[in-house]
């Protein structure tokens, strides 16, 4: 059956079998019924036949195989309601788990006012959600979010007005090659979630994938290692950025581990661990400078 708005308004039941009626026929388009509650939460929270039109819209969208989270326009990660579209990545689980890593790292560090970089920001949840926590702390820290896309920072930045976390700034940067360079040796943490899946390794994942930002998802190979080019050159130049004690905390592909350390070694960080994420694969880089 085809949902059109012509169809949905001839024959639409009383108000107050609306909702019911909708979740059924949401579902009979092959959304799930949790998906399908969301829909209607986020377009027509009353049921309002006005709404309607849209609600069913948002439906063969997702039934098109479009990802809820870019349909609804927003999705929660941590503390933050924050906006997306199809300009920046879906926030997912493992990277809430990055937070946890970085607030606990700061807390070890006991710096009273923290710079902080987020490279590859995206739609900016990590740094924000540093932000935010840290402020809650008292901590008040100050954010540079790092993105070579201006639509991605476009959004980053919406995200910051939207949740008034106004001691961040914004450049455009590929990796740290536009940073103002007096920074150098005064960032206290630096937090990146590159792309680390690799062109071949890519083609075998979840075709929903193919509705992200590519460049946010796929990196060139180093070394022989599929996707870690990306992670090698974060690695071997945060270095010089760092202050005495700051520390760099890297996401990277679950068969990276090794190599990851073994790049933070030879780039002359003093600790170096990996952190396991909640599937219990090695997700995590954390390098302390001297």
């Amino acid at each position: 059956m085809h949902f059109s708005p012509k169809s949905v308004r001839g024959n639409w039941p009383r108000v107050t079998d609306a909702k019911s009626t909708l979740l059924s026929a949401i579902v009979a388009r092959g959304v799930t019924g949790r998906e399908a509650q969301w829909i209607l939460e986020e377009f027509a929270p009353g049921c309002d036949i006005d709404a309607l039109v849209d609600v069913v819209a948002a439906a063969e969208r997702r039934a098109a195989g479009e990802p809820l989270q870019y349909i609804l326009g927003h999705w929660p990660f941590r503390q933050l309601d924050v906006d997306i579209d199809s300009r920046v990545l879906i926030p997912r689980p493992e990277t809430e788990e990055l937070v946890d890593v970085a607030l606990d790292e700061l807390a070890r560090a006991d710096v009273s006012a923290p710079l902080i970089v987020d490279l590859g920001c995206g739609s900016g949840v990590i740094g924000l959600s540093l932000m935010l926590e840290l402020s809650l702390r008292g901590v008040m820290a100050n954010l540079l979010a790092v993105d070579q896309s201006a639509d991605a920072l476009s959004v980053a930045k919406r995200n910051a007005l939207k949740h008034g976390l106004v001691r961040t700034s914004f450049v455009m940067s590929d990796w740290f090659s536009d940073i103002d360079s007096s920074l150098q040796g005064h960032v206290t943490l630096i937090v990146a979630n590159p792309p680390y899946v690799g062109a071949t390794e890519f083609l075998a994942l979840d075709p929903v994938l193919r509705h992200e930002p590519r460049s946010a998802l796929v990196a060139p190979d180093r070394d022989g290692v599929e996707g870690f080019r990306d992670v090698y050159d974060i690695v071997t130049e945060a270095p010089r950025w760092l202050s005495d004690g700051g520390t760099l905390i890297v996401e990277h592909g679950y068969l990276h581990g090794v190599v990851a350390r073994e790049c933070a070694t030879t780039a002359g960080f003093h600790e170096v661990r990996s952190v396991k994420d909640m599937a219990g694969h090695e997700r995590f880089l954390v390098a302390t400078w001297r």
